[in-house]
């Protein structure tokens, strides 16, 4: 297994910069490019007292990187993030005809291998930060992803965030919370989301964003509706009730 690294590790724990990495997915013959930003809060991230984790899927032909708004504000909660470039310039193009639901299949399965792929080898490299509660956050087809990865129900994804994905039906666990923040540009089928009471039942929410568009929830985004996003998935982090995420 080959990791490539732009870095010393011995800094790194308290690291306030971004960190770009490539992983080697032999498996796959796969590169995987990835940012990686550590908590600005002045935690002490060591195994007997790890730091929370959080990854970061962007939307289809959105550059990786282009969520500082929402990764700025993690790390001052305390996360570690890590933004995922899901698409390579070898990988087919994501289809627009057809049913896109059957025909973007290979597409959300190969970002959840990734991101399982990322969890062991980064919980493998960075034993200060906690792996195995992972909080997964996505962006319109990165949203998609982290479903996908959600609905397989592996043991270390503990909150799903999903930022206007538009197809993948959100996870129903009782172990898994989750958020769903939604623009109003463009509808999305009721199926792929929760009804009020599959909301009460999984102590999830989903929440709409008034008069938003699809790309606010990235750095594309207008200032205001980025801090509204930012600002209710913090909430929804410190566990404050949907009733007052949706008030934001």
């Amino acid at each position: 297994m080959k990791i490539v690294f732009s870095l010393l590790m011995g800094a790194l724990a308290f690291s306030c910069q971004a960190e770009e990495l490539t992983i080697y997915d032999a498996e796959r013959d796969r590169t995987i490019p990835v940012a990686i930003e550590y908590p600005t809060s002045g935690s002490q991230c060591v195994p007997e007292a790890q730091c929370r984790v959080a990854f970061i899927s962007a939307g289809y032909r959105v550059p990786f990187q282009q969520y500082s708004f929402l990764t700025e504000r993690l790390n001052a909660l305390g996360y570690l993030t890590v933004a995922v470039d899901h698409e390579l310039p070898s990988d087919p193009p994501l289809s627009r005809t057809g049913d896109l639901y059957t025909t973007r299949i290979e597409n959300w399965q190969r970002g959840a291998k990734t991101l399982a792929l990322l969890q062991q080898r980064l919980s493998e490299q960075y034993p200060g930060y906690d792996f195995d509660s992972l909080v997964l956050v996505g962006h319109s087809n990165g949203g998609d992803i982290s479903s996908w990865l959600a609905n397989e129900k592996p043991g270390y994804v503990s909150k799903v965030i999903t930022l206007d994905h538009r197809r993948v039906t959100l996870p129903k666990d009782r172990d898994i919370r989750v958020l769903s923040v939604r623009a109003t540009e463009y509808p999305t089928e009721a199926s792929v989301l929760m009804t009020a009471d599959e909301q009460l039942e999984y102590n999830s929410c989903v929440a709409e964003l008034p008069d938003s568009m699809h790309m606010d929830p990235s750095d594309y985004g207008r200032p205001e509706m980025k801090q509204r996003v930012a600002e209710m998935i913090i909430q929804f982090l410190s566990g404050v009730s949907c009733d007052r995420i949706r008030q934001i």
